[in-house]
C-alpha cells in the first residue's frame, strides 16, 4: 500500500471492490443500475424543466419537489457513474481526497433530502389542518428560509464526518468492499479506535434523521385525524389523495437507508455483505427514479404539463 502522508497514514487511493460475492454478475447487475439511473436522472431533469417554465407551477408544493429533483439528481450522480465504472471496466481506484468528497456529497444529500420530506410534510399539514391561514404561513420565504435551513444543516452536521475520517491511519488495508466510499465503510478500515466515529454516526442519525421521521409520522397523524372529521367522503379522497405521493416517497426514501443504517452497526456480522451493498444501492437508485414517476402519475397538473411538452414537440417534429 502506498503511503502519501507518513504522519497520518493516509493511503494515495482505496479500491473500491463493487459487491463483494457477486463479482461475476457485475456486468448483468449494470444493465439495472444503467437503466434505474438514466430514468431518474431525465426524469427529474423533465420535472426541473417543467416546474421552473410554467409560472402556473410556481406554487409551494412544486418548488418543494424542484428541491427534491436537485437533490435526487446530486445523490444518484455521486455514486452511481463511479459504480457503474467499476462494474464495467474495473476502474476500482479512489483517490484518498476523492473518497472524502463522496462521503461528504452522499451524507449531504441525504441529509438535505430528508429535511425537504419534512417541511414537504409540514406544507401537507397546514394546507389540510390550516387551510383558512396556509396562504399567510407557507409563503416564498418561508420556502427559501426551509431550504437554506436543509443546506446549512446538512453541512453542518456532515463536515465533521471528513474531519473525523481524515484523523484517522489507514495502514493494513485500502480495500473498501462497497460500490462507493461513504462513512462507516471508510472508518471500519482504520488501524485506530473508531468509537467516536460510531458514536457521532448514532447521534446524527437520532437528531436528524431520526427527528424528521419522528415529525413526519406526527404530522400525518394529525393529517389523518383531520381528514376523518371532513363531512363527506368525497373530501376525505381528495385530501388523502394530495398526500399518497408523498407518503411513497417518503418510504422509498427512508426504508433502504434505514436498513442500511442498522446493517452497518447492528447487523454488519450477520446480514450478508452482498445484500447490504445492494440495499445501499437502492437508496441512491430508486428513490431519484421513482419520485418523477409517482409525483407524475399522482399530480394532476405535472402530468398534463409533461404530456403538453411531449405533444408540442412531437407536432414540431410533424410540421
Amino acid at each position: 500500500m502506498e503511503i502519501s502522508n507518513l504522519t497520518s497514514f493516509h493511503p494515495d487511493y482505496f479500491f473500491l471492490i463493487g459487491i463483494p460475492g457477486l463479482e461475476a454478475f457485475h456486468l448483468l447487475l449494470s444493465i439495472p443500475f444503467c437503466i434505474m439511473y438514466i430514468m431518474g436522472l431525465v426524469g427529474n431533469i423533465i420535472l426541473l424543466m417543467v416546474i421552473t417554465t410554467r409560472k402556473a407551477l410556481h406554487q409551494p408544493m412544486y418548488l418543494f419537489l424542484m428541491m427534491l429533483a436537485t437533490c435526487d439528481i446530486l445523490l444518484s450522480s455521486t455514486t452511481v457513474p463511479n459504480t457503474l465504472c467499476i462494474f464495467w471496466s474495473s476502474c476500482q481506484k479512489i483517490s484518498f481526497n476523492g473518497c472524502l468528497v463522496q462521503t461528504f456529497f452522499i451524507h449531504f444529500s441525504f441529509g438535505t433530502e430528508s429535511a425537504i420530506l419534512l417541511t414537504m410534510a409540514y406544507d401537507r399539514y397546514y394546507a389540510i389542518c390550516h387551510p383558512l391561514t396556509y396562504t399567510l404561513n407557507i409563503t416564498s420565504w418561508f420556502i427559501m428560509k426551509s431550504f437554506a435551513f436543509a443546506l446549512a444543516r446538512s453541512v453542518l452536521m456532515v463536515t465533521p464526518f471528513v474531519f473525523l475520517l481524515n484523523r484517522l491511519p489507514y495502514q493494513n488495508s485500502n480495500v473498501i468492499e462497497h460500490t462507493y466510499c461513504e462513512h462507516m465503510s471508510m472508518a471500519r478500515l482504520a488501524t485506530a479506535d473508531i468509537l467516536v466515529n460510531v458514536v457521532y454516526g448514532l447521534i446524527i442519525a437520532a437528531s436528524a434523521t431520526g427527528v424528521d421521521i419522528t415529525l413526519v409520522v406526527l404530522s400525518y397523524i394529525s393529517i389523518i385525524r383531520a381528514v376523518l372529521r371532513l363531512p363527506s367522503s368525497e373530501a376525505r379522497l381528495k385530501a388523502f389523495n394530495t398526500c399518497v405521493s408523498h407518503v411513497c416517497v417518503i418510504i422509498l426514501f427512508y426504508t433502504p437507508a434505514f436498513f442500511s443504517f442498522i446493517a452497518h452497526r447492528v447487523g454488519h456480522k450477520s446480514i450478508p455483505l452482498h445484500v447490504h451493498i445492494l440495499v445501499a444501492n437502492l437508496y441512491v437508485l430508486v428513490p431519484p427514479m421513482m419520485n418523477p414517476i409517482i409525483y407524475g402519475v399522482k399530480t394532476k397538473e405535472i402530468r398534463y404539463r409533461v404530456m403538453a411538452m411531449f405533444s408540442c414537440g412531437t407536432n414540431q417534429n410533424l410540421s
